[in-house]
């Protein structure tokens, strides 16, 4: 399983860092805390992409 920074992230999803913290408050990106690092996971990011796509979305 591989681990990315929310600066990572960010560019793989070609959004600011800033959106990344909005998405994991709000619970729709998940992510580890690891001391006083934040670090989001392949499957982590895969699971939001699968609800964006995700037929019952309401947004």
């Amino acid at each position: 399983m591989q681990t990315y920074t929310v600066e990572q992230v960010a560019e793989i999803l070609q959004v600011s860092r800033d959106k990344i913290f909005t998405l994991i408050r709000t619970g729709q990106l998940r992510s580890l805390k690891i001391g006083k690092l934040r670090r989001i996971t392949d499957q982590h990011i895969a699971e939001f992409i699968a609800e964006l796509e995700s037929p019952e979305r309401t947004h």
